[in-house]
């Protein structure tokens, strides 16, 4: 009977010290990751930061809290936004944050990565509320780097540094979309027409340029012509023309000024029989031996 209780109290004492010591471990040995710290209390009151790897507790009188040191993404939800110059739009956000000061995270706010949510939200409605919608469109690094300077200010004391803020989607209103479409045409329009009309005044520079060159050396026209001459004769034309040179006309026109008296010709009906002399006798010798014979 001796050893029979004997031996059931040594059950019992080693059932209860394998309960406690299952019960006390934890509370004693901890193991924190490397990118964990733990911030212990003692009696309620902050002892230090610990961490990483194996860190000791007294049981029932420590108490840690861990924190994890990577960057959080945080996602801002939708937020209905009227810009400076009264454009209704919808936007999105994503934050990237991180804790620097594990003691401060802890003790100065109760929930730090809430708090810095929500601190988000409230930042991108301010901020993209002072702007218009066309800055809120082309100059969207520089709201980035506004609403990330405005969070890492204000939560500085928290321990939080904020690494970057990027605004994800602007959602217009369809109107606004059709407007800004229109706006899009109309300037392309317009470049379209600058362009065609230096095109033109480049092209009348060019032709005056030739013309004065072809001026000065009129051999460049018959140049050209036989050059037309030979692009449309590689063409599968049924009609053909043959240019002539204006130097074939100069010999006529020469012709023409030598026969020239600068006068009119008479009219018939003005001219007087009378007024026509006879010839005069010639002066041979067949002419004196007729005479002699009448």
């Amino acid at each position: 009977m001796n050893a029979d209780t004997e031996m059931f109290n040594l059950v019992v004492w080693a059932v209860t010290i394998g309960i406690l010591l299952a019960l006390l471990l934890p509370q004693i040995f901890r193991i924190l990751k490397e990118y964990e710290r733990g911030v212990v209390f003692r009696l309620g009151k902050l002892l230090r930061a610990k961490g990483p790897g194996l860190v000791i507790l007294i049981p029932f009188i420590d108490k840690m809290v861990r924190v994890d040191l990577r960057v959080v993404t945080s996602n801002v939800p939708k937020q209905e936004i009227i810009t400076h110059d009264n454009v209704p739009v919808t936007v999105d956000a994503i934050t990237y944050f991180r804790v620097v000061d594990p003691e401060a995270a802890i003790i100065n706010v109760e929930n730090y990565l809430e708090a810095t949510s929500l601190f988000a939200q409230t930042t991108l409605r301010s901020v993209l509320g002072q702007v218009e919608l066309d800055e809120l469109l082309a100059e969207r690094d520089r709201i980035n780097q506004s609403i990330q300077e405005i969070l890492d200010r204000q939560t500085d004391p928290w321990g939080v540094k904020v690494t970057s803020v990027e605004v994800k989607d602007v959602v217009l209103p369809e109107n606004m979309k059709r407007a800004m479409a229109k706006q899009a045409e109309t300037e392309r329009e317009r470049r379209a027409k600058i362009i065609n009309a230096q095109g033109e005044f480049q092209a009348a520079k060019k032709l005056v340029e030739a013309g004065h060159m072809i001026s000065k050396q009129p051999v460049a026209l018959q140049l050209r012509f036989l050059q037309t001459m030979s692009e449309i004769g590689t063409q599968n034309n049924t009609i053909a023309f043959m240019p002539l040179p204006m130097e074939l006309f100069k010999s006529f026109t020469g012709l023409g000024s030598e026969f020239d008296t600068g006068q009119p010709p008479p009219d018939p009906e003005d001219i007087d029989i009378e007024d026509i002399e006879p010839d005069e006798p010639s002066d041979s010798p067949d002419s004196g031996e007729e005479g002699e014979e009448k």
